[in-house]
């Protein structure tokens, strides 16, 4: 944040309300947290939460040639333009990052197998929307193609995080500059002491990918670093990091080479494998947030001797100023497999309940961590949830809630279908919490 946050800073809920056109969500999260200048919006869906899909997302004879996808996008950034605007937010100047979840049932596990990681979607009718709703300059964006969503008939949910302080936004591309308004492509953002990426792959210059995850992780890196180096910063200052698998085989290589791109002092990382992409030869793709150069704020490794390690290069947490950035948040060992006790016994399959377990193990981690950078659980500001079957929602959520007496985060929830990289896990979550001052 550009200035210091006064000892009072809370994260605090923004309810639009009904009134203001956005459905109230069923579920217990928030559809916004505001604290400072930061906004972190909860996933949005184009669904009234109580009878599905409203009609006017819905092609008719009325719509013409308009997509579902695109009405679904035009309703969702509607929602989202209006819940901004309840926290003092302008989407078009403040919005940092964007998370596109489009719903397909490509890539399947025989695809992933084969390498083909194609989600096979047209989303120029998504892009057709975003584009009128920001009118100039896109945020930064990432892509990616799950299984489902928490609404029958949805095909897309939005996340955005915005930073509403009044220092100027910055576009950046690597293949062009950033004061010319011919693109609307965004490769990255700077905002005061942040920058923010969208996602980069191993494609090359005339489109085409390399067959090796070695190499597209090699070029994928480098142009995380050419644009990390053109909008002010360095690997040295990256944050967080996003990385994006198609099949999970592959991560340990993709560990390898992230430890010879970041060998010290690397961003905490979140990982979600089997991941659908633009392309069907795209085998990952990452994105990162970083600090200027020229910021005084300092990253912080944060570790708890509590918690399990990270399952790769990467800190248990980073914390900077008043945000705490975690790695993955798995149900995982110090070994890197399920914890003991995380599944049902084959022997009596219907005892148990693997989610609220797996649940819970996380959250004492993620108390551990969190007390380490001197926050609580309750201060957590922003959830994204993947499940390797949407089954285990119900009884997930319940024991994910029970931590917040109070506000509850911003949050998004989606079902991917397959592994999460570990045997066993149903569970994987990204998240980001606030930490207060020091009395």
């Amino acid at each position: 944040m550009t200035e210091k946050l006064e000892k009072t800073i809370k994260p605090r809920a923004i309810w639009p309300g009904l009134k203001d056109g956005v459905p109230k969500p069923i579920m217990p999260y928030s559809p916004a947290i505001k604290v400072g200048d930061w906004v972190f919006i909860a996933g949005q869906l184009a669904s009234d939460f109580k009878t599905g899909l409203p009609s006017e997302v819905i092609p008719n004879s009325e719509s013409g040639a308009i997509s579902g996808l695109e009405l679904q996008s035009d309703f969702i950034y509607r929602n989202i333009e209006q819940t901004l605007q309840a926290t003092g937010c302008n989407m078009k100047m403040d919005t940092m990052k964007t998370w596109e979840w489009f719903v397909s049932e490509h890539p399947n596990q025989k695809s992933f197998l084969s390498s083909n990681n194609s989600h096979r979607l047209d989303i120029k009718p998504y892009e057709n929307s975003m584009n009128r709703s920001f009118q100039d300059y896109l945020p930064p964006r990432s892509s990616i193609g799950i299984s489902e969503l928490m609404w029958v008939g949805t095909q897309i949910e939005l996340e955005v995080i915005c930073l509403a302080s009044q220092d100027e936004s910055i576009y950046f591309s690597l293949g062009g500059d950033q004061s010319e308004k011919s693109s609307m492509h965004t490769d990255a953002i700077r905002k005061g002491d942040w920058i923010f990426t969208s996602n980069q792959n191993g494609m090359d210059e005339d489109g085409l990918s390399n067959d090796s995850i070695e190499l597209q992780t090699e070029r994928m890196l480098e142009k995380l670093l050419q644009i990390s180096e053109k909008s002010g910063s360095s690997f040295e200052q990256s944050v967080k990091a996003e990385v994006f698998i198609g099949d999970s085989r592959d991560f340990a290589v993709v560990d390898k080479i992230w430890k010879k791109w970041f060998p010290n002092n690397p961003p905490a990382r979140f990982v979600l494998p089997h991941s659908g992409m633009n392309h069907r030869d795209i085998k990952v793709e990452a994105s990162l947030m970083l600090l200027t150069d020229e910021s005084h704020l300092k990253k912080e490794v944060i570790e708890a001797s509590d918690a399990p390690k990270p399952l790769g290069h990467e800190p248990q947490a980073i914390k900077v100023g008043n945000l705490l950035f975690f790695s993955t948040q798995m149900a995982f060992d110090n070994n890197g497999k399920l914890a003991e006790g995380m599944t049902r016994n084959p022997a009596a399959p219907w005892y148990g309940r693997p989610a609220q377990t797996q649940m819970r193990y996380m959250m004492e981690n993620i108390n551990a961590i969190s007390e380490a950078a001197g926050t609580t659980v309750e201060n957590i500001v922003r959830r994204a949830c993947f499940h390797d079957d949407l089954q285990w929602f119900a009884e997930s959520i319940e024991s994910w809630a029970s931590y917040f007496p109070n506000d509850k985060p911003a949050s998004t929830t989606i079902g991917m279908n397959h592994s999460l990289g570990i045997d066993g896990a149903n569970t994987s979550l990204d998240l980001i919490a606030f930490v207060p001052d020091d009395d």
